[in-house]
């Protein structure tokens, strides 16, 4: 029998396309996640927790939002906390990178198809070196978030003393390294009490950056190092980054240095650190130091967008992606100059790239556009821009609200949490099978040219 159920399994998974078995393995692991939640022990009360809420917050935890329903600080215990952390660790860094350790420290062969599908879940372009590769980002990974977790113990350990401090350093190293808006702090908080701490701010925003770059390009800051002799993924990935970076804290010094629900009571370096951690948080961070709910209506668009565009590929981040934009905006640039070709750093970018970007794109505002019209038919009650803001924070896997997570109906609940889990995966996954699928249809073809149609645009 047990033979028997071997053989089935391994059917199932030769007959399933490597985004297939992802999106099985993600949904997996969060009705996993899903179970232990709903343990009495991992209740501060030492009850049993609703199944729709602990399905929300695994979701959540596994996608890497940070959105909750229930306040992660007061409502979990250490247990439940720990559940979540470790979705978090899994979901960020991929399962496959685990699974693919585990093989590694076993001394397991890892075969073709393994590699093919760790290939798809670090979105690599080419099967050479994806162990090693693989085995950089566990290590390294380790390796940040760990010194992310001592110097955060400089600031926990003093306010919640050492057992507590090093849980709080811990959890809020991981959360922030792979992206996702959980906090221990309590009452929906965050860190709005630590607005005026350079070494918090400095860290948090620190991890969160480089857990957003992607591994490709930490690989090449820490090997190439220099930037010419860079690939040019990592040119543009770190081009784009600073300048959103830039430009959002320009912009919320602008628009929130004298709003008292704000920033207005700071002091200036305490507006100037939190301009740039509210620049930095919704790269699909979710952490905040000033109250969402408070921003002015030019922050809130601009906390909308910096959502959509999201964090890079092959990171822990999500939305779009800053070379999802990055590509679009040359290729309008080249339009506009007449030119046939897209040009960067003296490389031609491929036709395919361009129409994933595209396709991405184009998928990604369709479903934004549907979830806010079902949240809106779910939420009757909810004002137009916080809806907008939470399907956007759920689909950027941000975390970020205006306060309307906490308040969502059923329905609701099940909207957010299918648009964090399509967040998550999709645009990964969706450039991967269109990748492949483009691929598929050369090979196919060969060369057969069809005539050729025009259509008038704009």
């Amino acid at each position: 029998m047990v033979e028997k159920k071997r053989r089935s399994f391994k059917y199932f998974l030769g007959h399933r396309s490597p985004t297939e078995i992802l999106i099985c393995g993600f949904a997996l692991l969060i009705l996993c996640g899903t179970c232990l939640l709903m343990l009495p022990i991992s209740s501060r009360s030492g009850e049993g927790t609703a199944f729709i809420n602990a399905l929300f917050t695994a979701t959540s935890s596994v996608c890497v939002t940070g959105l909750v329903v229930v306040d992660t600080g007061t409502y979990w215990s250490v247990f439940g906390q720990t559940v979540m952390c470790v979705l978090v660790e899994i979901g960020g860094l991929g399962f496959m990178s685990f699974a693919t350790m585990f093989f590694v420290l076993a001394g397991k062969r890892i075969t073709i198809k393994d590699r093919i599908l760790i290939q798809s879940s670090v979105n690599m372009d080419s099967l050479s070196g994806i162990v090693k590769f693989v085995k950089y980002i566990f290590f390294s990974s380790i390796i940040i978030q760990t010194v992310g977790a001592l110097l955060l113990a400089l600031v926990f350990v003093p306010d919640f003393g050492l057992a507590t401090g090093i849980g709080y350093s811990v959890f809020h190293s991981v959360t922030s390294f792979c992206n996702a808006g959980f906090d221990l702090m309590g009452n929906f908080k965050s860190f709005t009490g630590y607005a005026d701490n350079y070494l918090l701010n400095i860290v948090i925003c620190s991890l969160i950056v480089l857990g957003g770059l992607g591994f490709a390009v930490t690989s090449d800051l820490i090997y190439v190092r220099k930037f010419k002799k860079m690939s040019m993924h990592s040119k543009v990935v770190l081009i784009s980054t600073g300048f959103l970076l830039v430009f959002g804290f320009i912009f919320f010094i602008i628009f929130e240095f004298n709003n008292p629900k704000t920033m207005g009571n700071l002091s200036l370096h305490g507006k100037f650190l939190a301009s740039f951690f509210q620049s930095v948080t919704p790269r699909t961070a979710g952490s905040n130091t000033i109250d969402i709910a408070g921003l002015t209506e030019p922050s809130i668009f601009l906390t909308i967008l910096l959502m959509f565009i999201g964090a890079s590929p092959g990171s822990t981040g999500g939305g779009v992606k800053t070379t999802t934009v990055a590509v679009l905006l040359m290729t309008v640039g080249s339009v506009l100059k007449g030119k046939k070709d897209v040009v960067v750093f003296k490389r031609t970018i491929l036709g395919p790239v361009i129409r994933r970007s595209l396709s991405v794109l184009v998928i990604a505002v369709g479903l934004v556009f549907f979830m806010i019209f079902v949240l809106l038919c779910t939420e009757p009650g909810a004002p137009f821009d916080a809806v907008v803001f939470e399907v956007m924070s759920a689909f950027g896997t941000v975390g970020l609200t205006m306060g309307l997570t906490p308040n969502l109906s059923g329905a609701g609940k099940i909207a957010i949490s299918l648009t964090m889990f399509i967040g998550r995966l999709g645009p990964l996954t969706i450039a991967y099978a269109i990748s492949r699928s483009e691929k598929h249809s050369r090979e196919n073809v060969g060369n057969i040219k069809l005539p050729e149609g025009n259509i008038m645009i704009g």
